[in-house]
């Protein structure tokens, strides 16, 4: 009887286009088509007004870290699952869209994208939620399409990612600008804990920050083009900080790699901060198989004057330049919409061969003139060899070699060993270290690796 009370009901909402859903509404009902695209499976109605469809991947690295001096502190090898998206995404009709994207790597939970977005207007997109603001080219790019493994240093410790926010752009062939109001950063529990206790016991505001970007595209060509952009982001603190922290800035990275923790590049906290200023410019292109992004990001530092007396913010800064070239045959891609670039087209049925090279430089410190009040992060230059096969569109293996020359102030907050005094012990203060020609820091190599599959 129940069976054929559910067939009936289902006639019954074939033949009228609607049913009732599990609340006791109404609900218009149409087909879906269900389709595989290139790996990812997608259910998209008749007339294309609503699609949905899962996108994941999973990456797992593998690193080996040797010649590090002798009085060096170890550096760790190991093996990480670096990313395990599961992302759930929806045109709800042509003018909404919608997305969730949760981080499950080496079993903890994060919050990626949570994307309202309206996309109503010719050219235009805006959204509300948790997601990348419109910075950095690099940051934007999706770690599926990087040359290598790991962002350069100065991205990571600049270019801001995720964050609660309200976003606007505009996009054209050859114009890309948009803006972005950001709140609190989405990252983990233990961010948004300090975002509650911040608020609960100080009575924080969770302060703000806006960003504006301008990219000009003089030639933009399915198989070649050039990207020219520039942004500014007026950054004010953050509750998102940890407690008793709020107030101040702190910038901190890591060599490039992610399977080694270690921190050498550390400002450690920069206490009464009134607002920082970073900016970015970029210069970037390809030709057929051939890919370059170079960038300089800046931050300047403001100190609340009633507290801290400078006569010229902080200041620090760096950049990197890095190419690719598929070897057999294939050719690059770049998302106007996103000005950004994309999945690289294979030049064989099996997939193609990209090499790769680049050059980072980060300077984290400010000392000359500045007495009792000076800042010594660390700075730090590294050149990298990448290989990269793709196999097929949605498999990919990553191969990269890079050595790291940390200086002598590169410590990771007074943590790690930097050199020798004059007793020949390792020591972690950089004023104690004697050196031969000049020379202090850890420097050391890398061998990396990663399985990527992207479905």
């Amino acid at each position: 009887m129940a069976a054929l009370f559910l067939v009936g009901a289902a006639a019954f909402a074939q033949k009228t286009d609607q049913a009732i859903d599990q609340y006791g509404n109404k609900v218009d009902v149409q087909e879906v088509n269900t389709t595989e695209r290139d790996g990812i499976l997608v259910f998209e109605s008749k007339d294309k007004d609503f699609k949905f469809w899962f996108d994941s991947r999973v990456q797992v690295d593998f690193g080996h870290y040797f010649g590090a001096q002798e009085w060096a502190d170890p550096i760790g090898s190991g093996a990480s699952i670096r990313r395990a998206r599961f992302a759930v995404k929806t045109q709800i009709n042509r003018d909404w869209y919608g997305e969730v994207d949760m981080e499950l790597a080496n079993g903890s939970f994060e919050l990626k994208d949570a994307i309202v977005r309206y996309t109503g207007v010719e050219n235009w997109q805006f959204s509300v939620g948790s997601q990348k603001p419109d910075f950095s080219l690099s940051r934007n790019t999706s770690s599926r399409y990087l040359e290598f493994m790991e962002r350069p240093m100065v991205v990571s410790a600049f270019a801001p990612s995720r964050h609660l926010g309200v976003f606007a752009k505009y996009a054209n062939k050859y114009v890309f600008t948009s803006a972005s109001i950001l709140f609190q950063e989405i990252e983990g529990q233990e961010t948004r804990t300090f975002v509650e206790d911040n608020n609960k016991n100080y009575g924080m505001d969770e302060g703000l920050s806006y960003i504006g970007k301008v990219v000009v595209r003089p030639v933009n060509e399915a198989d070649y083009g050039i990207h020219i952009g520039g942004a500014v982001m007026y950054d004010s603190p953050k509750t998102s900080d940890e407690m008793g922290v709020y107030g101040g800035t702190r910038f901190s990275c890591r060599n490039a790699t992610n399977i080694s923790r270690k921190k050498y590049i550390d400002t450690d906290d920069i206490k009464n901060t009134k607002y920082n200023l970073i900016a970015t410019a970029e210069l970037a292109g390809h030709y057929e198989g051939l890919r370059v992004e170079s960038a300089w990001l800046s931050d300047w530092t403001y100190m609340d004057p009633e507290k801290v007396v400078l006569d010229k913010p902080y200041h620090f800064q760096g950049w990197y330049v890095e190419a690719g070239c598929l070897l057999f045959g294939g050719k690059q891609s770049y998302d106007s919409g996103s000005a950004k670039f994309n999945r690289t087209r294979n030049g064989e049925s099996w997939g193609d061969v990209e090499l790769a090279a680049k050059y980072e430089f980060l300077n984290m410190n400010d000392y000359e003139g500045r007495g009792k009040n000076a800042i010594y992060g660390g700075s730090a230059e590294l050149y990298g060899l990448g290989l990269n096969f793709y196999l097929g569109k949605n498999t990919k293996i990553a191969l990269n070699y890079q050595y790291v020359n940390n200086d002598r102030y590169a410590n990771g907050k007074d943590k790690l060993k930097v050199g020798l005094d004059a007793n020949g012990k390792a020591t972690t203060d950089y004023t104690k270290v004697v050196a031969e020609d000049g020379q202090a820091g850890v420097n050391y190599h890398m061998l990396l690796a990663r399985f990527q599959v992207a479905f």
